[in-house]
Formats: C-alpha cells, structure tokens, sequence
C-alpha cells in the first residue's frame, strides 16, 4: 500500500475535518507495494518540497519534482497528483481531471489508476461544488466498477480495517499505508505496548504530524492538554473513533530520535570518545533516517559540540528538570521517565513525551491507579510501592520528586551506560513457579530492597571525569527518602545548571584540597584580618598625620590628654566594631555551623543566612566608617570639654584625617570580606537548594556596591592629595612623607581592589546566572 502525504500552509480549509465517530478509511494503489523504507524517505521529502512549491501561490510543475528512482517514482506521482488537485480545485487554479494527468504523466499509462486516487478526485470535486455521481466514474473504469462503487457509496475501501462502522479495530492492523479519520499514515515511528505511534499528514490543516494510535482508555490527552512547555512535546489535540475503540492523539512530530538511540550509542562508544557531538551524531542519523534536512546553522548544535559527555547528560537532564517542574505546577505527574519518552529535535533539544500513565489532579473523575504504569527499573521507591500488591502507598501519595527520581536514573545510564541499580539478576515478574501476581511480588521486594538499602550508589560509580557537581546532583536525586531529594524540578534543574557553568561549578563545587573549601571552616579569622588589617593601617598613617599637624603642636599636657583621648577613642571603636562584626556574623555562623554538623534548615532561614552573607562586606564597611567619623567628631569636642582651646585648623584637619582613614576602612574591608563571603562562604549554600529571584536581586546589588566602594578606593589617594592644599606652606615639609606614603600606597592598594572587583565580578555573574535559572 502507498502511503498518502501533503505538506502545505496554506490549504487549511481544503478538506474540513471529519467528525469524531467518521469512518476509518484504507487505501491502497493498485498494483503499486509498500515501498521500502528508505522510499518513504524520499516520498516523505518530495511531498514536502512540492508542498512548499504551493505555498507560493503559483501552480508547481508536478514533474520537475519527481525523483529519478524507479522504485518510487510511480508512488510519488501518484501522491503528487493529489496534492495537486486539492490546491488546484480548492483554488481555482486551472483545475485538472485525471485524464489530464494521465496524458501528461507516462508513469500513469499501462496500470490501472489506485482507487485512491480516483476517490480523492471524486471529493476533490464534490469539495468545490461540483453535483458528481458515483455512475460517472463506474462508466469511466469499467474494469474496476464493482470496487468504486463501494467506494464512493459508502466512502470506505473494499478491504479497509473495518467494513462495517460499528465494529472496534485491533491495534495491529492499523499500519502505514493507511487513512485514519483525518491522518494519512506516512511511517512508523514506534509502538509499544499499547500504542502505535506514526508520522501522518493531517490532511485538514495541511501538516505533518505525529499520531499516537491507541485504545480508547485513559486521560493522556485531557492531561497533555494542560501542557505548553519548550521541553514537552506539543499536544495539538485528541479525536476518538467510539465506534472502533481508537484514540487518536496527534502531537507535534519531532524528527530527532528518542534518548533511547542516543543510549544504545553511548553503550557501543568508549567512555574517552563520548562528547556532545555523540549526541548530534545520533540526531543526525535519525534525520537521515526519515530524510529530514539537517540543520545548517544552529548555536544549539556548537553549544553542545563544545561539550564533554557529563556536561552534555546534564545540559539534557537540565531542560528535562524544567518540563518535569512546570508539569508538576500543573498538577501533572509524568510516572514514566525513561529514554524512549524522550524525543530530540533536530538540534538535539529534549522534549517529554508519552505522559500515558500521568494523571491529573485536575481532571475530575480520573482514578490514579486505573492508569498507572511505566517501567520499573526507572521507578522510585515509592512508585514501586504503589504497584505493590501487599503496600498500602497509592498513587495519590506520588509528587514530582518520584519523576525526578526516574529522570536521575535515566541521567546516570546516559553517563555510564548502565542504570544504578542494577535489576538484571531480580526475578521477571510471573516468574516464580507461582502465579503471575507471586512474580510481581518477589520482583518487586527485590527491587524494593535494593533502593531502600543503605548500600546505594557511589560516587566512585560515576566516571572520573564527572564533575563534582553533577555527582551531587544524581545522588541526591537518587535517595530513598524522598525529603531528602530536590523538592521540585526547578531545583534539580538550577543544579544541574551549575553543573554547565565552569565559574559557577568551581565556586558551588571546589576541588577537595582547594583553599576556597579549607577557609570556609575560619569564618571568624578571617573576617578579623579583612576588616583589622586594613583599619590597622589606616590608624598608622592617622597617628603619623596628626602627630606631625596637631600633637607637636600642643604642649606637653595637652599632647598627653589627646594621645591619652584618641588611644580611648581607638579603643573603644575597636572593641564596639568587634561586637558588630559578631553580630553581623553570628546568624549565618550559627546557620553554617548547623550545616557542617547535619542539621537542616528550612528555606526562610536559608534564604535570611544567604541575605546576610551578600550584605555582610556591606554593613561591616558602613560600620567602620561611622566609627572613623565619630572618633573625628568626637575627640576634639572632648578636648574642648576638658578645658582645651582648640583651632578651627586643628579641627578641621583631624576631621579630615578621620573620613580619609574612614574612606581607607570602609573601602578595602569591603572588598575583603565580600571576596570572602562570595568565593567561600555563599557557595556553601546553593547544593541545599532554594536559591531564587530574591538571591538575583542581592547578588545584582552587592555588584553596584562593590562598583561604589571601587571608586571610593580610586578617590583615597585624591583626597589626600586635595587634603594637602590647605596644609600651611610651614607643614608641607613635614607632612609630605606621609603623603606620599598615602598616595603610594593607595595606588597599590587600589591595583589590589581592582583585581579583587575584577574577580568578584565574574563570580557575582556566576551566581547571578545560578540564581535566574531556578523558576
């Protein structure tokens, strides 16, 4: 039987859909078998460029299109003529008959015309409002008048799958070749167990697609219906044939292949030649296979040909967490992730598919456990419960970790090649000795078993080049608690993300003798030299400043007092910044503590930990110079007190001194410590999860500051340049040591900021692009 396909956009009203319960039609042309398949490649690619021909409004000339191959020349032409006719009556465009054609076309002459053929002229003109009866077409083919009489009396072909329209259809009878309600059946692109899935031209609207063909039973299209996702294929929409007991579900066609082929390549494949490109290669195969064109210019395609093979598992296990994620918002649970639901496109993009087993809490009167099915060596624990005939877990106990789950188990066979528990030894299910209901049981306390132990996967498992991120990921996503994986598939994904960001990979995940790990256990230390060192200098060059301006200046009494006043001041603006440091510190200390020792935390506290991290080189700086200001207000409003005249000038320049060391305490430390809490501390965090709008929004702040403190590092070495202008000419000589060191030592001081911003920088964005990932 030939296979009947048309392509065009701009057709879709030529043939208005039939109605639910029309009749199942079979055509064959006569004389003419099923081509091979690498022929109904070709047929499917000369369809579509004569298709697209007349999407361009003139009228193509049908023989420029035919390929040279004898073997499908003949069907083509004949499927050919019938997009023709359609566009040339429905359009008015010199409408032919098929004399015509056959005058035209040597292929048609010495053979009788398929019976197909003749009734698609037969509607074609009845379509654009011709009166034809089915005696002119008995007359014009005598020699097959019988057959078109039932034909076109009856509208069904002697012969078709089902002769009378109240009878059901047995699932493998329907095959290519075929029309089926509104679809013409191309290829086949898979079946399973109960279902048959093809490539079809739905003649209404003038497409391909792909038509899942199945029993009348289950809620898989009122469920997809709810679905509009980048990485879920496209449900367009549902027809039941109640007569024959058929659903079909016709859905967007994605030509790529399934993950399933790209594990059967991974498997063959040593582990040191796996890259992206095995991903492409296997898309490409698949293109090929159904003569698709391969795209010729794609950043999708180089992205992932720049991609080691861990990286590749997670870019694809990233986009799936997604889909997974957004259906689970809906309410819909997949409850069979496995490779063959996985469908590529042609750039290799995943898109979930076969949602069969799903059920909705959004569709009323559905019974969870009536549709509930999948594979069991990708099923969760709990999954495997619900099928378990002696366990009290239903199918409303399931949520979107059990997917998630199942699409860890499909991530780790991609990576290695084997699945993570490895089920080959349990026993099949009816199997043993007993009754099939006493196999399920001994398969399914095997399986049980094996994920509930406490000996469950290693990271030793995985392959060395693994990223240690992506190990993290997998077995945590595999543990048998389900409180203690991912809680929804946003978080999986914005891990997996990290995963794919080689900055953000070495922050969350550094190297196990990496400095950055070893320091996170000295949060007090090193916050004490971030923020000392840089004060601690700043007091020198005070005390220097104002010793030479001010103190030599005084009399011995008085040079005690303010020594004595300004040691005080010192002292005490030390130990009160001490006591703000801890207390800026103690939450996330605490919380960090905690994590160290196991404790767990819900997302409020981590998420108010996280905030204080990214404000904490923020609230120490503004501290530091607060201090500085108040110990140059406040130490010559004390000498005056005490009985001492000071100077307007004496005023003046200690002021002055005090917010230069306060621009030189605010600046630096700020630096310090925020280079600390990004590149050791945050880190810390993102592995537990939760890291959403609101980090972006810190994170994006703590950029513009750490700009700000960069130009108040640039401003130290000019201030006190301008400072010097109104030192009396008598003091310039003795203050210019000072100066210079000021100067000098803040344009080095300042290269050092700079760097340190430069690398800040970069990390922020990291983080920044971990955080806008989570939905």
């Amino acid at each position: 039987m030939t296979p009947k396909v048309e392509v065009s956009s701009d057709a879709t009203a030529a043939a208005p859909p039939p109605s639910a319960d029309s009749q199942l039609e079979a055509t064959a042309a006569a004389g003419t078998p099923a081509p091979p398949k690498a022929s109904l490649t070709v047929l499917a690619a000369t369809v579509e460029r004569f298709a697209a021909a007349w999407s361009n409004g003139d009228a193509p000339r049908l023989a420029d299109f035919l390929p040279d191959s004898p073997a499908v020349r003949r069907a083509c032409v004949i499927e050919l003529i019938k997009i023709d006719l359609e566009h040339r009556w429905s359009r008015g465009i010199e409408p032919k008959r098929l004399a015509q054609y056959c005058e035209e076309l040597p292929e048609l002459r010495g053979r009788a015309l398929p019976p197909d053929l003749i009734y698609e002229e037969f509607q074609v003109r009845r379509r654009s409002g011709q009166s034809v009866d089915s005696a002119e077409y008995t007359e014009e083919f005598p020699e097959q008048a019988e057959e078109l009489a039932s034909i076109l009396e009856t509208g069904e072909f002697e012969g078709t799958l089902v002769s009378h329209s109240g009878k059901p259809v047995a699932l493998d009878d329907v095959d290519v070749g075929q029309r089926i309600n509104d679809f013409d059946l191309m290829m086949g692109l898979g079946r399973g167990a109960f279902a048959k899935v093809f490539l079809a031209r739905q003649r209404s609207m003038q497409r391909l697609v792909a038509v899942k063909i199945s029993q009348d039973h289950g809620t898989e299209p009122q469920t997809l219906a709810q679905l509009d996702h980048n990485y879920i294929v496209r449900v367009f929409d549902q027809r039941v044939l109640r007569g024959r007991k058929l659903r079909l579900l016709y859905m967007q066609y994605v030509p790529g292949g399934t993950l399933l082929g790209v594990l059967q390549r991974v498997r063959s494949t040593p582990p040191a030649e796996r890259s992206g490109q095995l991903l492409i290669d296997v898309v490409d195969e698949a293109l090929a296979e159904k003569g698709e064109i391969m795209p010729s210019e794609s950043g999708v395609r180089e992205e992932l040909a720049e991609l080691s093979w861990p990286e590749t598992v997670a870019w694809l296990g990233r986009r799936l967490a997604d889909a997974l994620d957004y259906a689970g918002r809906q309410g819909v649970l997949h409850r069979d992730v496995k490779p063959a639901n996985v469908l590529l496109t042609a750039e290799g993009i995943p898109k979930l598919a076969d949602f069969n087993i799903s059920f909705s809490g959004n569709v009323s009167g559905t019974s969870p456990v009536a549709y509930f099915g999948g594979s069991l060596a990708y099923m969760s624990p709990e999954q495997l419960s619900v099928i378990h005939p002696d366990s009290p877990t239903t199918a409303d106990d399931l949520d979107t970790r059990s997917d998630l789950y199942s699409l860890a188990v499909v991530l780790w066979e991609l990576l290695t090649g084997t699945k993570p528990f490895h089920d080959d030894d349990a026993p099949p299910r009816g199997s043993s000795g007993g009754s099939a209901r006493s196999g399920d049981r001994t398969a399914l306390d095997t399986m049980l078993d094996r994920r509930r132990s406490s000996d469950q996967p290693t990271p030793g498992e995985l392959p060395a080049d693994c990223p240690s991120a992506l190990r993290r990921v997998l077995l945590k996503s595999l543990r048998p608690d389900p409180a203690d994986r991912w809680a929804r598939g946003a978080e999986m994904a914005q891990q997996l993300q990290v995963c794919l960001d080689p900055r953000a990979r070495e922050l969350v995940d550094p190297p196990p003798n990496s400095w950055r790990r070893t320091l996170r256990l000295f949060t007090h230390p090193m916050l004490l030299l971030a923020i000392a060192i840089p004060n601690l200098l700043a007091i020198l060059y005070s005390y220097n400043h104002n010793k030479t301006l001010i103190v030599n200046k005084l009399d011995a009494k008085d040079q005690h007092l303010f020594q004595t006043l300004t040691a005080w001041t010192y002292g005490v603006a030390f130990l009160i910044g001490f006591v703000t440091t801890n207390v800026f510190v103690w939450y996330l200390w605490r919380v960090l503590w905690g994590l160290r020792k196991g404790k767990t935390y819900n997302a409020t506290e981590l998420a108010k930990a996280r905030r204080h991290t990214l404000r904490l080189g923020y609230r120490n700086a503004l501290a530091c110079f607060c201090l500085w200001v108040i110990a140059g207000i406040g130490v010559p409003i004390t000498l005056t007190l005490s009985g001492r005249e000071v100077g307007a000038g004496t005023y003046v320049h200690f002021l002055a001194t005090q917010i230069v060391c306060g621009a030189i305490a605010m600046a630096y430390p700020a630096f310090l410590v925020n280079f600390y809490a990004v590149r050791c501390l945050y880190p810390i965090f993102i592995p537990h999860g939760g890291i959403d709008a609101g980090d972006a929004i810190e994170l994006r702040r703590l950029d513009r500051r750490c700009t700000f403190f960069l130009a108040m590092a640039a401003a130290v070495p000019l201030i006190g340049v301008a400072g010097a202008t109104f030192i009396a000419p008598e003091d310039i000589a003795q203050v210019i040591v000072p100066i210079r060191v000021l100067c000098v030592g803040s344009a080095i001081a300042f290269v050092g900021a700079y760097w340190i911003f430069r690398l800040l920088e970069d990390d922020i964005r990291a983080l920044d692009r971990v955080a806008r990932a989570h939905r």
